[in-house]
């Protein structure tokens, strides 16, 4: 039996993985193979995320101690995994649709990205966000877009000068 410190503890991780997070992912993992969970988390890993497994009542109390997370309870049922983004928040949303196109599991419950919520039939969605790395590829790449203009404009300009004095020379020497 677990003793009441024990879960206390548990809580305090929680909260404390769950405050560190650009992005929270609950996910249905019953069922799951062992290879697949294994499979599945090693995923995570790749992508810099970790997931955390706990009873549902020690997710909510957790939830409850950060703040900020309004949903439907009954949304927790049966085995739960917590998913936490810290710099890419739509990086395990990649990883779980991954496994969801291929059949497996898991399935995913809700998500919050930024703050904002996102049930699990929306995980197709939230999956083709851009992610952080893709917009600031996108702002750069608009950024550098007027400056390679001005730089061709200059040197056509360059080219033109170049030419007028090599006519001008050549007339000169005629």
């Amino acid at each position: 039996m677990v003793t009441k410190e024990q879960k206390q503890a548990t809580v305090a991780e929680l909260a404390e993985f769950i405050r560190g997070a650009s992005s929270l992912y609950f996910v249905d993992f019953t069922g799951m193979s062992v290879t697949e969970d294994r499979n599945f988390r090693a995923q995570l890993r790749e992508k810099g995320v970790s997931m955390k497994v706990a009873k549902n009542t020690l997710i909510l109390r957790a939830l409850a101690e950060v703040g900020g997370y309004e949903f439907d309870a009954k949304k927790l049922f049966g085995q739960t995994g917590v998913i936490a983004g810290a710099s890419d928040p739509i990086g395990p949303a990649k990883v779980i649709r991954q496994f969801f196109d291929k059949g497996e599991k898991p399935k995913l419950k809700v998500a919050f990205v930024e703050g904002q919520m996102f049930d699990g039939s929306q995980l197709k969605a939230v999956s083709e966000l851009p992610t952080r790395e893709d917009m600031i590829a996108g702002i750069v790449g608009s950024l550098h877009a007027p400056i390679s203009g001005i730089v061709g404009s200059i040197n056509a300009v360059m080219r033109d000068v170049a030419g007028l004095i090599e006519e001008v020379a050549k007339k000169k020497a005629a």
